[in-house]
This record gives structure tokens, sequence and C-alpha cells, in this order.
């Protein structure tokens, strides 16, 4: 029997400034797919609390003496939160595996993260976008390998990407080596103009080919209330923060199902039937039959990538006769 998943690629706004508002929006908006029976969704890059659409238009002096950062990192999400916690709860009422892109604080840093929810609410992944892009390395900071995995959830199993990791094929094939069937894509949308939505179509419908996985995409929108005060506040332009919405599901044949979002808030839903992603990799398993692991192999370092590595944990007995042999070879 074939298994069929409905997803939903949803484009929506976040609540400017705002991680609580934001929050009880994305939450709604769960609430909303569940009762249309949608099992999977995701939201686009750093929803939560909002894109740092800054970080393009201003000067690295700017960025420096201003207080958009320091804005950010306030409302930035700390993981886990009551507002993961709340997210964890809309995902297990909606029974649906929700992935979510928020700005994650840790102690004074603040990470591109993507969060994967399973439809019992369990958070069963959190990973850090590997590379910042250009301007948000000066917002960001940068990932390690360790979220870098599709992992199983109750719709099948999952690996995450955001924005231009889809320019990294050795980070996309890390997902395809491990079997992904849907992959969550998410980019910030409401940027970068229209040059930026064609090459996000690019990269969402090869990655679909490659890996022979759905791959269900979705970027933020702002709209003209927010646009404007976006320039307020940062004196810019209305081009920099407008077009580059690409909302969409893509087959494994690299083909859109439905009909692609590129402007307002909605959702492209779609049914994902698992049988397509078989029919594919008949003719072309890149993890399989089509690969030679004896020419082309990945090798992925996943530990994570900690500041203190503490040797306090070896058990006690051990450090004692490790200290009692170092005394006995100075004595």
């Amino acid at each position: 029997m074939s298994t069929i998943v409905k997803a939903a690629a949803v484009q929506i706004s976040p609540v400017l400034y705002n991680r609580q508002g934001t929050v009880e929006k994305v939450v709604k908006k769960i609430r909303e797919l569940g009762e249309k029976g949608v099992q999977f969704a995701t939201f686009p890059e750093t929803l939560v609390p909002y894109y740092p659409y800054f970080s393009f238009v201003q000067t690295p002096l700017e960025l420096m003496t201003g207080k958009e950062h320091l804005r950010l990192l306030e409302e930035a999400v700390t993981v886990p939160s009551a507002e993961t916690h709340a997210i964890g709860e809309a995902a297990k009422a909606a029974n649906m595996v929700v992935s979510i892109g928020v700005n994650e604080r840790d102690g004074g840093t603040i990470y591109n993260t993507q969060l994967l929810f399973d439809a019992d609410g369990t958070l069963i992944q959190r990973r850090r976008k590997l590379t910042p892009t250009f301007h948000e390395r000066m917002i960001w900071g940068q990932g390690d390998a360790s979220g870098l995995r599709a992992v199983d959830s109750a719709v099948g199993r999952i690996g995450q990407l955001a924005c231009w990791e889809h320019f990294m094929p050795l980070a996309r094939y890390a997902l395809i080596a491990d079997g992904e069937q849907i992959h969550s894509a998410m980019y910030p949308g409401s940027a970068y103009g229209q040059p930026f939505a064609d090459k996000m179509e690019v990269s969402i419908r090869q990655h679909a080919l490659e890996s022979a996985c759905f791959v269900v995409n979705a970027t933020a929108w702002l709209d003209a209330g927010q646009q404007a005060r976006i320039m307020k506040d940062t004196g810019c332009a209305i081009g920099p923060i407008s077009g580059g919405c690409f909302t969409a599901i893509v087959d494994p044949q690299g083909q859109i199902i439905g009909e692609p979002l590129t402007a307002g808030e909605g959702e492209v839903i779609a049914d994902l039937d698992f049988a397509e992603i078989d029919r594919r990799k008949q003719i072309m398993d890149a993890r399989g039959h089509y690969g030679r692991p004896e020419l082309l192999s990945l090798q992925i370092d996943r530990t994570p990538a900690l500041i203190i590595h503490d040797r306090s944990t070896q058990p006690k007995a051990e450090r004692t006769a490790v200290a009692e042999e170092r005394v006995a070879e100075v004595a």
C-alpha cells in the first residue's frame, strides 16, 4: 500500500518585532491546517520572530551602533522555552509534523535554526544553518553538522535545509544519503526581488530530482505596512525588501504540484504519494544503484561543536587512578 501524506507549504507574515505575537500566529495557523487534514507543514526561514532584513540594507557601522541587532537578540527564541512548547503543543493538538525556522538565542549569539516537531509535539530536531550567507554573517553564528541528517517522524523521513544551504551540494547529499522522503526547504521571502525567486525554484526542483523526494518549500511575506516600518527603521528603499517569494511543493520528478505562491499570505497544500519516490528511484537512486561509493564518498563530522569539553564526567575512580599514576611517574 502506498503512503500518502497531506502537506502544506505556508507563506505567512511575522508579527514584526514581536516573538510572542508571531508564535501565536503560527499556533493559530497550525490549528487551521489541522482542520484541513494537513499532516506535515513547513513554515519560512527564521519566521520567529522575523528574518533580519536590516542586515542586508544597513552598513556594518549601522549594525554595530544601531538598535536592530539588539532588538532581534531580545526577541529571539531560546530552545527549549515557552514558545517552543506552544508550537509543540499546537502540533500535537493538530496531529501534525511541523518544520519551522527561528532565530535561536544561545547566550549572546543568534543562530538561524530549524526546528522539527513530531505529531506528538516532541521536538525531534534542532539544527543550525551551517554557513550564514554574506550579510547574514554579521548576525548569525555558524552551525555544526550534528543536525545534518534526516530524521524519522510520524509522516516519514524528513530532512531540513535553509536558503542557500541548497547551494551546498555536499550538505544536500548528506540528506540524500540519509534517505529523506520529504525535504523541508525554507527561505526568507519578500527580499532580493524576482531573481532570488528564480534561483530558489531552480534549487528546490533540482534537489527533488537528485534526491527523489518531495520538497516542501516556504517563504515569508511582508505586507505594505511592514515594509514601510522596515524602511523607516533602516532608511532602506523598498526594492531590497520586495519580491523573492516562491512557496511551492515539488514532486520527485522535479515537477511543481499545484500553483506556487509568489505574493500574499496563504498555503500550498498537496498529497504526497510516496509511491512516486520508488518510481523515481527505479531509474535513478543517488544513494543506491546510481552511486559509486568506491569512487566518490562523503565524510561528515557530526560531532557537536562545543565550547567546553568537560573531563570531569570521567568516573571518580578512573580520575583517581590516573592522578596516582601521574604522581608515581613524577616520583
